[in-house]
């Protein structure tokens, strides 16, 4: 499939600190992609650099095949970018902001009013459309600043964190028109909700130190992990002794102990009762089995090291 974003030996540096290293890749056309990764991990950094907000040290980033440092002017119009932090101006009500960002574009009145009316209707803001950003919730802030690169009718929109700070009903309303934008539009997005990203994904890049260190559709992330379930215990007491006897079970993976609290993997159920062969069902206070999913992924240890 033809990719719209293509990155070659991209890297990018902060000082003598390398934020993004070496990275090559491609996202296919009219894909939803999600990036995530811990707060330092790059994210916001690549997007940028994906968007032409900043500058890669060495390689190039490719809009459609063009190189977007030496063809900027040509394919601008195609990047649409929704920043986490409010960027409106406080001056302009919410439809004299979007007025004045299509104006840049040359957008002639008529389809900037027909593309307003439509999507302001499907994000539920037309009542507030004449008021100001500071007089609106951040919510509705966020959804304005989508509505600005709908009316753009960019072919590429990069979003950091879609629906921080929206009530659930917004952020339902705004992955509704998301994925309907789909297969027209490739989507490029940061999210520190782990739920929200494993329901709105084609891809996910999981990036670590300027690194990508996971890179696919989660299932098939998971399948290296899909016989496991975590196992997370409450005691009365957890004492290093118990601790330890556990630890010894071939069958249990990865334990770790906080406070009276062991957390700790396994192939099957199974491996719960061969747990309880050392522990005095009395001293038992909570239980907690679940399969795996994305939060555990993350977790430092099965990036890096896996599970067997």
């Amino acid at each position: 499939m033809e990719a719209s974003i293509a990155l070659k030996k991209v890297g990018k540096l902060s000082g003598e600190k390398t934020v993004l290293a070496d990275l090559t890749f491609g996202i296919e056309k009219g894909s939803l992609t999600a990036i995530i990764g811990a707060n330092d991990a790059g994210k916001s950094t690549l997007m940028n650099v994906m968007s032409g907000i900043e500058i890669p040290n060495y390689g190039a980033v490719y809009i459609d095949g063009l190189d977007l440092t030496k063809r900027r002017a040509e394919i601008r119009k195609e990047i649409g970018f929704i920043p986490m932090e409010v960027d409106l101006e406080l001056g302009m009500t919410l439809e004299e902001n979007i007025y004045f960002v299509a104006s840049l574009y040359s957008l002639d009145n008529s389809t900037i009013q027909n593309r307003l009316q439509y999507f302001s209707e499907k994000l539920n803001i037309e009542e507030n459309l004449q008021d100001y950003p500071g007089n609106v919730s951040t919510g509705i802030q966020k959804k304005a600043m989508l509505l600005r690169v709908l009316v753009l009718d960019s072919s590429v929109i990069f979003f950091d964190e879609p629906t921080a700070f929206m009530d659930p009903e917004s952020a339902r309303q705004t992955w509704a028109i998301l994925k309907d934008l789909q297969p027209e539009k490739t989507i490029v997005y940061t999210s520190q909700n782990l739920k929200e990203v494993e329901q709105n994904h084609d891809r996910i890049l999981v990036l670590d130190a300027g690194k990508i260190v996971l890179d696919g559709h989660l299932d098939k992330l998971l399948e290296s992990t899909v016989e496991y379930h975590q196992f997370q215990m409450e005691l009365e007491n957890m004492t290093d002794e118990l601790y330890e006897q556990i630890e010894k079970i071939p069958t249990v993976v990865t334990p770790k102990k906080h406070g009276n609290v062991i957390l700790f993997y396994g192939r099957s159920k199974s491996v719960f009762f061969q747990v309880l062969e050392k522990i005095d069902l009395q001293l038992v206070k909570d239980l907690e089995i679940k399969k795996l999913g994305l939060d555990d992924l993350l977790d430092s240890q099965l990036i890096r090291k896996g599970l067997d």
